[in-house]
């Protein structure tokens, strides 16, 4: 019989099974045969940082394409002790109001290859039967845009996991965060109100376990008892579009109606204001202003205008993001805190 004239591949490191030959999928031993490198200048190609001549990596990148080769993200955790895993603290109700909050970290951190394991809380008060699920997926490092309170960040740090705090601060514990200052911003708020003549306040705040809720409410009582202001109503609200037109409702009763009504967040403000207006029938903000607080997206649609505190999320992200890379590399560093101003939005819910 008449041999063919071609020659056979077989042992001249030929292309291992694709992916989708239902045979196996391909791995850095066979980029490396295939390209005519070591492994080690494989995995060296494949690592952050890694160091390796560019007509190396070219050769190397090449013979992955061709195979359909993509690097092992647990065999990689083996051997760089790192999961590239981040667990990411956020309130339901943070989430739902201003998801901003999540998009931009989750963004700030795949930009890096790094992943999100995200746990949104109910409550802020649920973090104790969340930690036990971040200890068993051996997390890098932990941003957290709820609240923690001291024994909770020991436990934290007992386990050696970086931990940065978002929009929060802690107590005893000296610990990384980036915050907007939300006082400032409140009392910048109230003293506006208070130059364009306003004097019967109310205030709609948020849950008694948001720290960030309170924060809030404690700084605008506390301008307005500087200013003389006192026996001030307070409603609570859970930072729904809902709460916030139900406490109007109620505020209404009062024997002195208000005409100046501070809200925590812009959600429960333009829900405030939908319930003077519809509910009412007061005028916005001819009979009575209204603020909030946020800067949210809703906040500027036109038929609200809110008046409010622009936070500056996306700075707020990047730094959070930065601070806990730096101490994944380095546990060592100590801990650092980044206050930020949020800016004034002039809005039309207000007389000013």
């Amino acid at each position: 019989m008449a041999k063919s004239g071609k020659k056979s591949d077989a042992g001249k490191g030929a292309a291992a099974p694709r992916p989708f030959g239902g045979v196996r999928r391909a791995t850095s031993y066979d980029v490396a045969k295939l390209a005519g490198v070591s492994q080690s200048a494989v995995s060296r190609c494949f690592a952050p940082g890694g160091s390796i001549a560019p007509a190396t990596r070219e050769k190397v990148m090449k013979a992955a394409t061709e195979l359909g080769y993509r690097p092992n993200a647990l065999a990689q955790a083996l051997i760089t002790r790192r999961t590239n895993l981040v667990a990411v603290f956020i309130s339901r109700l943070t989430n739902l109001h201003y998801p901003e909050v999540l998009a931009e970290l989750s963004r700030q951190l795949t930009d890096r290859d790094i992943r999100v394991l995200l746990f949104a809380l109910t409550a802020e008060s649920e973090i104790d039967l969340l930690l036990e699920q971040v200890w068993r997926h051996d997390v890098d490092g932990i941003i957290s845009a709820a609240r923690l309170d001291d024994e909770q960040i020991a436990g934290i740090r007992r386990h050696g996991i970086p931990i940065v705090l978002y929009n929060r601060t802690a107590g005893e514990h000296l610990t990384p965060s980036v915050w907007c200052d939300s006082a400032a911003g409140e009392r910048d708020l109230v003293d506006r109100l208070l130059a364009a003549g306003h004097r019967r306040f109310a205030v709609v705040a948020g849950p008694q376990d948001s720290a960030v809720g309170e924060e809030r409410r404690l700084a605008t009582l506390a301008r307005l008892a500087e200013a003389g202001i006192h026996d001030v109503p307070v409603t609570r609200g859970d930072f729904s579009y809902a709460s916030g037109r139900e406490a109007v409702a109620t505020l209404a009763g009062a024997a002195t109606p208000p005409d100046a009504v501070v809200c925590v967040s812009d959600v429960m403000a333009i829900g405030a204001i939908d319930g003077c207006r519809f509910d009412l029938g007061l005028k916005v903000p001819e009979d009575v202003s209204v603020v909030g607080f946020d800067g949210s997206e809703p906040a500027g649609w036109m038929s609200y205008q809110v008046t409010s505190i622009r936070q500056p999320v996306r700075r707020m992200t990047a730094a959070a993001v930065e601070m806990l890379l730096e101490r994944i590399e380095d546990p060592t560093l100590p801990a650092e805190r980044r206050s930020f101003v949020g800016a004034f939005v002039p809005g039309q819910s207000a007389r000013l």
